[in-house]
């Protein structure tokens, strides 16, 4: 193991545009289906939802928490409805499998998404087996990251020290509560949509590009 990341007990992981890559577009399908709805319930055109949309992202962190906090959606009806999307534009990754395999401690999927969903990317993925947790937006009490109530419940349930843990997240400013805390940073720098709003150095430690090839890299002593 790469020295720098020997002390790390717990591995934290966003799950969309971090586990698999930014190119694979999949957010574009969520978006689609994000649009409809908003359509469906303010009555509106494709461009007015698509505005809304937007501004509750910029303002909120997600579009749920806007729609939950401006017109009182069910997250439970939202969340069901836009992920219901094909997954075929994922492709396995034999590299992040086996990175994942190798890597010593615990693998936890921090995400803003649901578990229901969460668990059928995980599965798409093909690495749904090296993963003890799953945290996803219910179990933060619906506030998505970067609210730091759901990074502290996180390291409550799962009983993480947060100076032996890392966080691996594609959205830089997710990083900042997560260092507060005292994990270690992993910033993948991937092309997401605002991935480097919010980015400073003071909250991350390491950027990378691709998890897959990151794990590869630290864990070359291993073999």
């Amino acid at each position: 193991m790469d020295s720098r990341f020997a002390h790390v007990a717990d591995w934290i992981f966003d799950l969309d545009n971090c586990l698999y890559p930014a190119s694979t577009r999949l957010f574009d399908l969520i978006d689609e289906r994000m649009g409809s709805y908003i359509q469906r319930l303010l009555k509106c055109d494709p461009v007015e939802a698509r505005r809304v949309q937007k501004a509750h992202f910029h303002e909120h962190g997600t579009t749920l928490a806007g729609l939950m906090a401006h017109h009182g959606v069910d997250p439970h009806d939202f969340l069901d409805d836009v992920h219901a999307i094909p997954l075929d534009r994922i492709v396995p990754d034999a590299r992040l499998t086996a990175g994942l395999a190798r890597l010593p401690g615990r693998k936890i999927v921090f995400t803003n998404g649901d578990a229901p969903y969460a668990r059928r990317v995980l599965d798409a993925l093909g690495i749904s087996e090296h993963f003890a947790g799953l945290h996803d937006i219910h179990a933060a009490e619906l506030r998505p990251k970067p609210d730091l109530h759901g990074y502290r419940l996180l390291l409550d349930r799962f009983a993480i020290d947060p100076r032996q843990a890392v966080m691996v997240e594609d959205m830089a400013q997710n990083l900042k509560p997560a260092k507060m805390l005292g994990l270690t940073t992993v910033w993948v720098d991937n092309g997401s949509e605002r991935g480097n709003h919010g980015h400073h150095s003071d909250h991350v430690d390491y950027t990378i590009t691709d998890v897959g090839l990151w794990l590869d890299e630290i864990l070359k002593d291993d073999e």
